[in-house]
């Protein structure tokens, strides 16, 4: 079982920057990726960006392209989430999420989720 613990989240103006992390615990063999998701109120759940850390290969959500970078620390079991030059569309609730196969945008091939860290992106 993998558990994950996002923090970071917070308000922020429009331009700013915010750091989030993801913690992981445990161990699957089912897990080969990790990715964040964000869901605005009203809104589907939508892939930010994703990561295959062994090979190492990194996705995005074409309109975070540039201003966002997804990492790992292995030693620390962190993955983290650097957005830069937020807007006010930023703002969600960000979940750090963990799954295996190819489909790294689709939210139904992530078998473990964090709770979720509020994003508030003012202008």
């Amino acid at each position: 079982v993998v558990q994950l613990v996002e923090s970071g989240g917070g308000p922020v103006q429009t331009g700013g920057s915010l750091r989030l992390s993801c913690a992981a615990s445990g161990y699957s063999v089912s897990v080969n990726r990790m990715a964040w998701f964000r869901q605005a109120p009203g809104k589907e759940r939508q892939v930010v960006a994703a990561i295959y850390p062994q090979i190492p290969i990194t996705y995005y959500y074409e309109p975070v392209k540039g201003r966002f970078t997804i990492s790992t620390d292995d030693a620390k079991n962190t993955v983290y989430l650097q957005m830069n030059s937020l807007k006010p569309e930023d703002t969600a609730k960000y979940y750090c999420a963990a799954g295996v196969g190819d489909s790294w945008w689709d939210v139904r091939g992530y078998k473990y989720w964090g709770q979720g860290t509020q994003v508030t992106v003012s202008s």
